[in-house]
């Protein structure tokens, strides 16, 4: 397993932020369970997510306690610098138990050594891999604690990106950009989609000439046909046909950093209403990303598109970005800052948001994204690819 891909150095200064975080909400204990916060504090990585996990934090302790399955204990090992005192682990009778067993008896227990069982508690109670059984169960074991909801408490402090995770994005953009290139390549008439996610998901993995990539946080999105118009669609065995519409949503991935890329493409000629459509999208896209710069609000940059669009009476009501980078299945967002009405996030150099803006039909949707950072004089976007319409 890889070692050292950030200094000890980065993680404690993390750290460091998480506890002062943890101090302004007067927290004693934090569970940190979402598994991209895990990795971010502590450098934890393996698919055993699927399972009940977590790293906390308490303000007394240098380093953050692991805590998981048996069989990962050495897993932790050898994805973090973790002392052997931090790491944890339960019994696998205690996972999807038959008898009135539960990993969260085992966290109680840890918490307890901890000194914190009638401390205030911080829960990510809306992370993806923390449950309600969990939830019930973890008050039961400490019914002297106070539970708080600080699902994005460590969220808010990944949202500015250090120099070695903009370095793991800009490569990560670099598999982005030939995977995209092998899924264009890919699609033509005649084709069954699943060939062409073959192809992306090849590139996905077989990255660059200096290095490979890893699994992404989100499955290639590749709607076709009268399904461009729902965004969220993956592949089919169905093959492509003359006058379909295309839409290619994928990332590349480097030490689980993304840096998610959007393109359509169009099998055969396309009508005057998809590259006018396509036009709008670009332009649009291209004054947001004008607007982006340290100062303004995440609102403000939404606005930029939408004053464009309007010009062509063109209107959209959904988001058209949000704050991302490190990230486990299900998701690549960090789920804090969004780039849509509302939201008075202010920007501030070295964040790195998803910009996706789309038109979506009945009947057809275009579709272009970028991932950005967001620089002292301006965004820069990461991935170097054409911004246009494609043809099959």
């Amino acid at each position: 397993m890889p070692q050292a891909i950030f200094d000890d150095s980065e993680y404690q200064r993390r750290i460091a932020r998480t506890k002062e975080r943890m101090r302004e909400e007067e927290l004693d204990a934090l569970v940190v369970s979402d598994p991209a916060n895990m990795n971010y504090l502590t450098g934890y990585d393996g698919w055993s997510f699927y399972v009940h996990q977590a790293v906390l934090v308490t303000l007394d302790r240098d380093e953050p306690v692991w805590v998981g399955r048996e069989m990962d204990a050495n897993g932790a090992r050898a994805t973090t610098q973790l002392d052997e005192e931090s790491i944890r682990a339960y019994s696998d009778d205690h996972v999807q138990s038959p008898y009135d067993l539960h990993p969260m008896d085992f966290f109680a227990d840890q918490l307890e050594s901890l000194g914190v069982a009638d401390g205030r508690i911080g829960l990510e109670m809306d992370a993806y891999y923390f449950t309600a059984k969990s939830y019930t169960r973890i008050q039961e074991n400490l019914p002297e604690a106070t539970f708080e909801d600080h699902t994005l408490l460590v969220n808010w402090v990944r949202i500015k990106k250090s120099d070695q995770e903009i370095e793991y994005m800009r490569q990560a953009a670099r598999i982005s950009e030939n995977a995209m290139q092998a899924g264009l390549d890919a699609i033509e008439e005649g084709v069954p989609e699943y060939e062409a996610a073959e192809a992306i998901y090849s590139a996905l993995i077989d990255g660059t000439d200096e290095y490979g990539g890893d699994y992404p946080s989100i499955v290639p999105l590749m709607p076709s046909g009268d399904h461009t118009g729902t965004p969220h669609l993956t592949w089919t065995d169905r093959p492509f046909e003359d006058g379909d519409p295309v839409i290619i949503e994928l990332s590349g991935c480097r030490h689980r950093y993304h840096s998610p890329l959007a393109r359509t493409t169009f099998v055969g000629d396309p009508p005057d209403e998809v590259r006018e459509t396509a036009d709008i999208v670009v332009e649009g896209m291209e004054a947001a990303l004008d607007a982006a710069e340290p100062g303004v609000t995440a609102e403000s940059v939404e606005k930029a598109w939408r004053d464009t669009i309007a010009k062509y009476d063109v209107e959209k009501e959904d988001r058209i970005g949000y704050s991302m980078g490190l990230g486990y299945p299900p998701d690549w967002g960090e789920h804090t800052a969004s780039l849509r009405p509302g939201d008075e996030t202010v920007l501030e150099e070295d964040m790195t948001f998803h910009m996706i803006p789309g038109l979506w039909f009945d009947d057809f949707g275009v579709e272009l994204s970028e991932t950005f950072r967001v620089t002292s004089t301006g965004a820069e976007t990461l991935a170097d690819f054409p911004r246009k319409l494609f043809q099959a």
